[in-house]
Formats: structure tokens, sequence, C-alpha cells
């Protein structure tokens, strides 16, 4: 028998994969808190530069037309009222921005006061309103002005572990097995968190933090693997919208948690410590079958087979055998000659490719592009948190009644919404900004539904042979777009508006794109380069054919 007729008949969702489901889906609560907690520890409160040698405008007394002078050299500094402030950030040149108070806030705000001159120094330290966040590693660290881009940086090199991640572990896991590598990344995602808690210096915390991300790889993919290759084939899209549901959930609760702890230490802690709980999965986490036998462990396979079996209530016969050696050999001969330059050796093949991988690419890029940058809309950062949480659930499940109808058009018309909601944002003003959280709301929307679906779809637009490493690069793109996504703020400093408009039009080019790949909903899937290329040729003698 074939594996896929023996987990038909042993249930393809029984008990044994549900239980399997909760093991894999605990862990997408803590990996969500890790992707977006530096939402919170690394805010950029309203804040001003004290100078020893300048006298300050008291914001109480300046429509009087006085100007009473303090400095940082008092024993008792005025308490300032940061939403009435002017600030001037000196690296800026001088350019001012309006602070924003505790319930219109904005934590990417980079101005400063400082008198006598734009020196781009502030040698008498930083004041930081405090009303929002008692601590984060901005106001710790001094990371404003000159400073504020090793944040943004910060964050590339904490993406950019998830790229290494993605190549380490996967690679890793083909070796040692799903399980191994999941365990592995549980306890190094624990390890180094809680470490971070702990850094003593901003390039020391910014290191630990590329080693956590690498471990979100880890799980993430490895998870998901050893869930589809648990389960039937009918039941593989839901169970993995199952885990997307538990990673929106993490989502949602961050905000509650960062609401509730406003020290950046205290927080990362509570985030991180809880990993070491899973440290049972040691007793309770299973192998994947299809793995032990693809590396030729059959006596462990079917061990494992037949402990499915009996906590499914169908048990099966000692006389069972599976076909493995012949099939799993010819699978692997095959893969053996093809390489990652298949992918673009011939037309069709690579016109598929590029596009796919910029799909990848895109989704990644907007939906962390967005997700990370929430206190830009302009209204309380922990209740946009939230909703942006909230709107992960409807975006996954649509796509269930989406999927089966068109994969194509349904990527292309997620992608089209996300796209415009963010370019309309753009022409919100700054006093309107429910408005704007609303596009952006839409925006999240749209790309996260059409993040859910690439997974789908790139796994049936590539032929069997190159599949994994179609995939694979997918992925890669993915984590280049990640990584990316935090460098994009950057261009604030060039046009505040440059990172949304960025954010607009990549997904409505990956839109117009999407045209240019083939439908596979209610497809037999290609196994071979070839059927790809003739799949194109039919199409183009077709429209030949019709316009003749």
């Amino acid at each position: 028998m074939k594996f896929d007729d023996v987990l038909h008949q042993i249930g393809g969702f029984g008990r044994f994969q549900k239980t399997l489901y909760v093991w894999i889906c605990l862990p997408q609560i803590l990996l969500a808190f890790h992707m977006f907690v530096s939402i919170f520890t690394g805010a950029v409160p309203p804040h001003l530069c004290l100078s020893t040698t300048t006298t300050w405008p008291s914001p109480a007394n300046q429509e009087s037309g006085t100007d009473p002078s303090w400095s940082s050299g008092s024993s008792s500094i005025p308490s300032f009222n940061f939403s009435q402030v002017e600030l001037a950030c000196p690296a800026a040149g001088g350019a001012s921005q309006q602070a924003n108070g505790v319930g219109n806030y904005s934590g990417q705000l980079d101005g400063e006061l400082q008198g006598g001159g734009a020196t781009g120094e502030c040698k008498g330290g930083w004041e930081y309103n405090r009303e929002i966040f008692s601590s984060t590693i901005v106001t710790e660290w001094d990371l404003v002005c000159d400073d504020a881009k090793l944040n943004n940086i910060g964050s590339f090199i904490y993406m950019f572990g998830l790229l290494v991640g993605a190549v380490l572990f996967g690679t890793l896991a083909d070796k040692y097995g799903r399980r191994t590598i999941i365990l592995v990344g549980l306890a190094l995602q624990a390890l180094f968190g809680v470490g971070a808690a702990f850094a003593p210096t901003f390039y020391i915390y910014t290191m630990l933090r590329f080693v956590v991300g690498t471990t979100i790889s880890a799980v993430i993919m490895n998870a998901f693997v050893l869930g589809t290759e648990w389960t039937g084939p009918k039941q593989r899209m839901l169970a993995g919208i199952i885990t997307d549901y538990f990673f929106g959930v993490g989502y949602i609760l961050l905000a509650l948690l960062a609401y509730l702890i406003r020290d950046w230490r205290q927080l990362q802690l509570a985030i991180s410590a809880p990993g070491f709980v899973f440290v049972f999965y040691f007793w309770v986490l299973p192998k994947s079958a299809r793995w032990l036998l693809a590396n030729r462990k059959h006596e462990e396979a079917m061990d494992l087979i037949q402990k499915a079996a009996l906590v499914n209530g169908r048990p099966l016969g000692h006389d069972i055998e599976l076909e493995q050696d012949q099939n799993i050999d010819k699978t692997l001969e095959k893969q053996r000659k093809h390489t990652v330059l298949d992918l673009v050796r011939t037309p069709k093949m690579r016109t598929q490719s590029l596009i796919v991988f910029y799909l990848w690419f895109v989704n990644v890029l907007v939906y962390y592009g967005l997700s990370l940058n929430i206190s830009d809309f302009g209204i309380n950062i922990y209740l946009t948190q939230f909703i942006f949480g909230l709107v992960e659930m409807p975006a996954r499940t649509i796509t269930l009644f989406t999927l089966n109808r068109s994969r194509r058009i349904s990527q292309l018309a997620f992608l089209a919404v996300g796209g415009l909601a963010c370019l309309l944002t753009i022409f919100i003003p700054d006093d309107l900004s429910m408005v704007r959280t609303g596009l952006a709301m839409v925006g999240k929307f749209g790309i996260t539904a059409s993040l859910s679906i690439i997974y789908v779809y790139s796994a049936e637009v590539f032929p069997t042979v190159v599949r994994q490493s179609g995939i694979g690069m997918g992925s890669m793109c993915a984590r280049a777009g990640g990584a990316i996504a935090p460098i994009i703020y950057l261009l604030k400093r060039q046009s505040p508006k440059a990172p949304m408009v960025l954010f607009g039009l990549c997904p409505l080019v990956g839109a117009a794109l999407t045209l240019l790949l083939p439908e596979t909903a209610n497809m037999a899937l290609p196994d071979t380069i070839e059927e790809v290329e003739r799949a194109g040729q039919s199409s183009s003698n077709e429209k030949g054919t019709s316009c003749a």
C-alpha cells in the first residue's frame, strides 16, 4: 500500500492528528509574540534633547509671551507637555514635527528640540515622554535622531535571521528530521529570547534577537511540514489554516500583554520564558512517518503508524506493507536529476518561477511592513495592534471559500485590494487618522489573505521534480521581503509617504503578473518541467486557433 492509502485507512484527521495539531499550534502563539514584540519594545516616544547651556520655552507660558529658562543641570526639571511642544531634530536639518499625545501616539516620531544650532549631538541627554512606555530599547540606548537608523537596522538583522533560519534549518530538517529541529528551535528560542531581556548593550540585544529569528523559521516551517505529512490530502488545507489562526491569536494577545507590561525588558521576558514549558514536547511530539520511510527507517515508521491507528480507533493488521524502497528511490532519483537552475532554464518555467518568487517577496514585504509599523496610522498603538490581529481571522477564513473556485483570481483580487488600500492612505490627511487606519486595516486584510493563498498556489504551480526547490526559493524570497520591510521606513527621511507608496504599488504589480500564471484549482498537478512547457504551448496554440 502507498502511504496515503494507509493514512486514509487509519484516518486522515483522527484523534492522533488532532492531538498533533494541538502541539503544533500552541507554539504559534509565542512565534507571533516574538515576531511583533519590537512594535512595543522598539517604540520611539516623543523626546526632547536637554542642552546644558540652552534656555527652554515652557509651553504653559508661551501664550503669555514669557520665556522662563531651565536647564538639565537644575535639580528640578519642569514637566513638559509633549503634545504641545514643537520638536526639531538636528539631524533633519531643523525640520520640525508636532509631537503626539497619548491619545494620538506616533511611534515613528523622530523630533528633538536642541538649542544653539543643529549639531546633531545631544550633550545634555534625552528627555522622553513616559506616559505610554515606561521604557523601550530606544529610551534605554537613546536610539533617536542620528542613531534612529540603528532601530531599523536591528529589525532588519532580526528579519534576516528568518532568512538564515529558513536555509539552515530546512537543510538540517531533511537530514535529522522535522521533530528534532522543532525541539531544537523551541529550546534556542526560549534561551536566547530570555537572554535578550538581560542584554547589556544594543548590539548584544540585536545578536540575540537574530538567533531568535532563525528559530522562528525552524519552528514554523517544520511544524507545518510535520502536520502536513501526517494529514490526509482532503484535510491539509483546513489543517494549515488552523495553525494560522493560532498565530493570529498570538497577534491579539500581544496587544493585551504589551498594554499591561510597559517595560521592554519585562515584556521580552514575559514572551520568552513560557517557551521553556515546551520541554515536554520531547515526550509527546511524534516524528514524521513519511520522513522515516524516506530515510529507510521502515520499522520505526510502521511502529508509529500502528500507534496512530490505535489512537484513532482504527487498528491495522500486522501484515500491512508499504510501498517503500522502489517508489521512494524513483522519486528521489528524479529529483536529484534537477537543480534550482531548472526553475529558470526553460521559457515557461522561468516565467512562472520568477512571478511566484515575486509574489512571495511582495506578500511578506507588505505584510510585515504594515504589521511592524502600526504606530504610523495615528491612533492608539495598542488598539491598532488588537484590530490588526482581529483582521487576520476573517482574512484567513475567506480563502477557504475562494480557493476552490480559482487560485489565480483569488490571488489577484486580494493583492489588488491590499495594494489599493495601502495606496489610498497617502491621500488621507493626518487629522483623519481613523480613516487612514481603516484603509490600512483593509490593506492588511487583503495582504493576509493573499499570503495564505500563495502557500497553496505555489505548491501547485511547480512540477513535482522541482516542487521542493521552488517552494524553498519562494520561502527565501519571502524572508528577503521581511528583512527589507524595516529598511523601507528609512525612506521616510526623504518623503513620509514613500513607504506606503511602495506598499501600494508592489502588490498591484503582483496582481497584474498573476494573470500570467496558470489556473490550478481542481487541476491535475504537473510532474515534470516538460508538462509545464507543453501546457504553455497548448495555450498558445489555442489562442492562435481562436484568432484565426
